[in-house]
């Protein structure tokens, strides 16, 4: 399938404000590009690229005083398959894994695994180990947490989504995440677009928040809030937890003024 994607993001600022993007598709994704991926700013503004320490795409800028709109529009093909289903993929003892996988084992800014490791093992610890642990995962924080667009905190932990039991996907991210980790399987969160393909549409569209699974030896991507297989979802970041993966960091006050995510099925359009 061809998937037409992008964004039109304003941000208003009082004065000189160094800013930096995470809006790139993953490195991964850039050969199913099917037209340039140009990111605008308007007005236009110098900007350079780099990759962080995750592999992910970085963009500054050092925004102008007053409103500055960042923008890109751009075709990208997709095999249309749902996310791939592998109930065989085995969990690793810990002493097995490669070393650039450790660090998705520990605790991080959101993933409180301290606060949840007992709460995790009383939960899970009976369930089989691997694919079907992580299912169970998925099962218990999709109907634990409650979906709600105006209950969004950008301070909240795993743990506090835990016990407030509401959210949004980065939420059920997090504490899917987290879970995850203290029963010692590898887990990293996720941010890209997931357009309304193959089910009802849900608009208003936005970036999405999901995870991966380090099993049977490769990634494998699961969905809490979700907690179905989809089609058409196009990374944009991985890292530790929503912290590593922001769409944009603001280094002064800047003020979130517009905000348009677009993702539609364009297959037949020729």
């Amino acid at each position: 399938m061809k998937i037409r994607t992008g964004y039109a993001i304003g941000y208003d600022t009082a004065e000189s404000t160094p800013m930096t993007f995470m809006l790139n598709v993953h490195p991964s994704r850039v050969p199913d590009l099917l037209t340039p991926e140009t990111m605008t700013f308007d007005p236009p503004v110098p900007a350079h690229q780099y990759r962080d320490s995750f592999g992910n795409v970085c963009t500054r800028i050092l925004a102008p005083g007053g409103r500055i709109t960042v923008s890109a529009d751009f075709t990208i093909r997709d095999s249309g398959e749902p996310d791939a289903y592998l109930p065989e993929a085995r969990q690793h003892p810990v002493q097995e894994l490669p070393d650039d996988v450790m660090q998705f084992l520990l605790g991080s800014r959101y993933c409180d695994t301290d606060r949840l490791s007992n709460v995790a093992w009383s939960l899970f610890g009976s369930t089989p180990e691997g694919w079907a642990r992580v299912q169970a995962i998925c099962d218990h924080v999709h109907d634990h947490i409650k979906f709600d667009y105006q209950q969004a905190d950008a301070t909240r932990s795993a743990s506090q989504g835990y016990s407030q039991r509401l959210g949004v996907c980065r939420d059920y991210a997090h504490l899917a995440v987290t879970f995850c980790r203290c029963m010692n399987i590898p887990a990293r969160y996720c941010t890209g677009y997931l357009g309304d393909f193959g089910i009802p549409l849900t608009p208003p569209m936005d970036f999405s928040a999901w995870f991966e699974v380090y099993l049977g030896g490769a990634w494998h991507t699961f969905d809490a809030r979700n907690n179905m297989r989809r089609i058409g979802r196009i990374v944009i970041a991985r890292g530790r937890d929503a912290t590593d993966v922001a769409i944009s960091t603001s280094f002064n006050t800047a003020l979130l003024a517009s905000f348009d995510v677009h993702t539609d099925d364009v297959t037949d359009a020729a």
